[in-house]
């Protein structure tokens, strides 16, 4: 006997089993949660830098670029 043998054998049952189920899915998906302006929270990212003994005005300046390229080379 195959699966489909019932569903064949009856197909009032079927047709009515088949608008059952998409009734309650209908229902399911009326009833779902749904925010116009989902909170979402935007990943950040925080860098922290020391350094001992450097003065404020140190660390607040850019990096310089001839590190960040011989960094870049180093890292390969």
């Amino acid at each position: 006997m195959n699966m489909s043998a019932p569903f064949i054998a009856r197909p009032v049952a079927t047709t009515l089993l088949s608008i059952g189920l998409a009734l309650a899915g209908a229902l399911a998906y009326v009833q779902l949660p749904v925010a116009p302006l989902p909170q979402v929270d935007f990943p950040t990212i925080s860098v922290q830098a020391n350094l001992p003994g450097a003065s404020p005005e140190t660390m607040a300046a850019p990096w310089p670029r001839h590190w960040s390229g011989s960094w870049a080379t180093s890292q390969a």
